[in-house]
């Protein structure tokens, strides 16, 4: 098995939907920090199990400096956002999300 990960920053700003009073309900801003993990058992025509560049721009170039509510069409939690992310990218088994410093959502297919 071959295994790749790309970590990047994103600044984005989304606002949640919760059924309980929080600030979070407040349009506001994140620089996250996303991991992706893909893999594979056979590396790619070009020798590869996904091109670094194809991942930043399926999710780097979406997400930065956006509103991600105005990309998704669900409550953009950091859990909701990983797995959407996992499911852009046909090798991503894993993504791991830091929205901010001791807060990580990891979503990983079984």
């Amino acid at each position: 098995m071959y295994y790749i990960s790309k970590r990047m920053e994103i600044a984005g700003a989304h606002k949640l939907e919760l059924d309980y009073e929080s600030k979070c309900q407040n349009l506001h801003g994140h620089n996250w920090i996303v991991t992706v993990f893909c893999k594979t058992k056979k590396l790619n025509h070009n020798g590869m199990v996904e091109d670094f560049t194809l991942i930043k721009k399926m999710v780097h170039d979406k997400l930065d400096h956006r509103n991600i509510n105005n990309i998704v069409d669900f409550n953009p939690t950091a859990e909701n956002i990983a797995k959407w992310i996992t499911e852009q990218i046909p090798t991503c088994y894993k993504v791991e999300i830091q929205e901010s410093e001791g807060n990580i959502a990891i979503y990983e297919e079984e």
